[in-house]
């Protein structure tokens, strides 16, 4: 497995394997990599091939985090992570860092982003302003420079993982976008390397997330549901935990993420909460 740091070296090398001919499978990541992860690395590996090469970058990107939010913090362990990666042989781990992805960030030099405009407006995009602004610049770079044809995202940043396809079809890119299903722990929540901020009390409340779609699902087998209502009701379920306060819920078309009103077997559900100052989402189709 080789570890890259520099932007150019990573493009000369996917320029070669194009070159001749090698498939390339792509998993972006933030690090501090957990079973879900991995799972995203063994569909690259599939859509690879035996020949083919899987690429998993792993970058904090500073431009997806707000003013308050957790970039300082949010958990980082590169040695830990290239073991992984080597045990799910993984050909090529980027590991850029800030000022050769974003030169003169910093001193307010850099200036150039990607904006989609409609999708990234709603839900994560309302609630953090300016996220995915981060989120399709960085994207974007990393698909320059890794050249993939398939990579892979997971379910559980939903939102994420429509916005990226939008763009992807938007600006021509020839990559396909494989979304991969969400691993959960066995009390159901979701996995993300955001739950390391959770106390064992904190930890506990969390699966709040999960048993809000199981409510939800377990509703509209029964029929269709207003959903002021049942969005109202899933309000009090996550209240009922004292750790635990509501961002957002939001009832949509899977596809369209155009907002529903009425909720019925199909529609998606997504739900941001606050567990204690960990702020965690999750997603499923009812």
């Amino acid at each position: 497995m080789r570890l890259i740091r520099e932007p150019s070296v990573m493009q000369r090398l996917a320029r070669r394997w194009q070159r001749q001919g090698i498939r390339v499978a792509f998993v972006p990541t933030m690090g501090y990599l957990h079973e879900g992860h991995l799972s995203l690395i063994r569909v690259a590996r599939r859509h690879a091939g035996a020949r083919g090469i899987v690429v998993v970058s792993i970058y904090v990107n500073p431009t997806q985090f707000g003013p308050r939010e957790d970039f300082t913090r949010y958990p980082r362990d590169l040695q830990r992570d290239l073991n992984l990666c080597r045990s799910e042989d993984v050909n090529v781990v980027f590991a850029p860092d800030d000022e050769a992805m974003y030169p003169g960030l910093r001193q307010g030099r850099y200036s150039t982003y990607v904006v989609e405009e409609r999708l990234s407006a709603i839900m994560e995009g309302a609630s953090r302003p300016g996220h995915f602004r981060g989120v399709t610049t960085i994207v974007a770079k990393l698909f320059h420079l890794v050249l993939p044809d398939v990579a892979v995202f997971g379910a559980k940043d939903w939102q994420q993982a429509a916005i990226i396809r939008r763009m992807v079809a938007d600006l021509n890119f020839p990559v396909r976008i494989v979304v991969a299903p969400t691993v959960r722990e066995s009390d159901g929540l979701a996995m993300s390397s955001r739950n390391t901020y959770l106390d064992p009390e904190e930890r506990r409340q969390a699966t709040v997330l999960f048993r809000a779609l199981q409510y939800a699902r377990q509703q509209v087998s029964r029929g269709p549901v207003p959903a002021a209502r049942l969005r109202r009701a899933v309000a009090r379920l996550v209240a009922a935990e004292p750790l635990a306060r509501l961002d957002y819920v939001a009832f949509f078309d899977s596809e369209t993420l155009e907002p529903v009103r009425e909720v019925r077997a199909g529609t998606h559900m997504a739900l941001a909460v606050f567990i204690g100052r960990t702020r965690l989402i999750d997603n499923a189709r009812l």
